[in-house]
């Protein structure tokens, strides 16, 4: 490039940030040869309506969502996940108009199963959550910068989060399938083996969960439900869609004793139970049940009904991830709050 070319290019860079649709680090300026190489590589006309992005409900057309994606610095093949991920977070089930203006943390986690992991590199292994990886960068980043420049969630603006986090930038993972004892996320919700989907999820970070010395299920998952106990607070309950993000060691802990995903859900769900009495709002400290649910008891304070941490134990999705060394899992927690956000699939299309 010219020393012309250069200085055009980075006046092209400031001038985007200074009309504010970046994520503050510098983008790819979207000139029309590259916009125009995205639309090509998803096989689609580029007028086509993929989605209504709220809060705004800005018009998220196939050349529109191509034009966030060059700026996020995706290649052209990466659009079909791009858009399938558009879709999802626009679904009803996972409340972008509540996610985008919500006081809290929640991001779009977008988890990516099928054979569009090899074909574009994205990354299931070691360092998951990590730098390193282009296309989980900016697959991430390019559907953060939609629901932004589309969908007006602007931060201090729209987007009000008190402390948010860094997966606003970018938050997206892949599934090793091949290092898990069970059937992926994506077969597990209803998908063929040989189709790539993705999933999203409006996430607080990775919590990390370290067991080096747990050799059996029980074990493991004692120091699993401990972590979990705490997501939000430790007297929260009735929380909804969470993801156990397993390792490879830990899932073959669970899966070499013949324990299936129902299993594991069905024993955290039930050692993630508390009387109403140690729920009560000022013992032991924090917050406690609502109002409206102690109302429902004549004695809160010597009540022993049972209430669970989450709704059911379908709330609680598995998935393994992450390097083959290292006694190391994850939880991410869903956002909660109201009816909350479910985790929402579609599947990729290709051309």
């Amino acid at each position: 490039m010219s020393r012309a070319g250069a200085d055009a290019e980075a006046d092209a860079i400031e001038a985007l940030y200074a009309r504010g649709v970046t994520d503050g680090l510098p983008v790819v300026p979207p000139t029309r040869a590259r916009v125009a190489r995205a639309v090509a590589a998803t096989g689609r006309d580029a007028g086509e309506l993929i989605a209504l992005v709220p809060p705004n409900y800005g018009r998220a057309t196939v050349e529109k969502i191509a034009i966030n994606a060059v700026m996020a610095g995706c290649r052209p093949e990466y659009l079909p996940v791009v858009i399938a991920a558009v879709e999802a977070v626009c679904d009803e089930a996972f409340d972008l108009h509540g996610v985008s203006a919500t006081t809290n943390a929640p991001a779009p986690l977008i988890v990516i199963n099928g054979p569009v992991r090899q074909a574009l590199d994205v990354n299931c292994g070691a360092g998951v959550f990590g730098p390193g990886w282009r296309a989980n960068a900016t697959i991430g980043r390019a559907l953060r910068l939609v629901c932004v420049n589309l969908g007006g969630a602007a931060p201090g603006v729209v987007s009000m989060s008190t402390l948010a986090h860094p997966g606003r930038y970018t938050y997206c993972i892949g599934e090793r399938e091949e290092a898990s004892p069970w059937e992926s996320l994506g077969v597990e919700h209803g998908f063929a083996p040989g189709q790539s989907t993705v999933a999203v999820l409006a996430a607080d970070a990775p919590l990390g969960v370290y067991d080096h010395q747990s050799r059996t299920p029980e074990d493991l998952l004692a120091t699993i439900a401990a972590s979990l106990a705490v997501v939000s607070h430790h007297k929260m309950t009735h929380w909804g869609d969470t993801l156990l993000v397993l390792s490879p060691e830990h899932a073959t802990v669970l899966g070499d004793a013949g324990w299936k995903k129902p299993d594991v859900r069905r024993w955290l769900w039930e050692r993630l139970r508390w009387p109403v009495k140690d729920l009560v709002p000022g013992r032991d400290g924090g917050g406690g049940l609502p109002e409206h649910v102690l109302a429902k008891f004549e004695d809160p304070a010597r009540e022993t009904t049972l209430i669970p941490k989450f709704r059911s134990p379908d709330n609680i999705k598995i998935l393994v991830a992450g390097g083959t060394a290292g006694r190391f899992s994850a939880i991410v927690p869903g956002w909660t709050f109201a009816k909350g956000s479910s985790l929402v699939f579609r599947p990729i299309r290709t051309p």
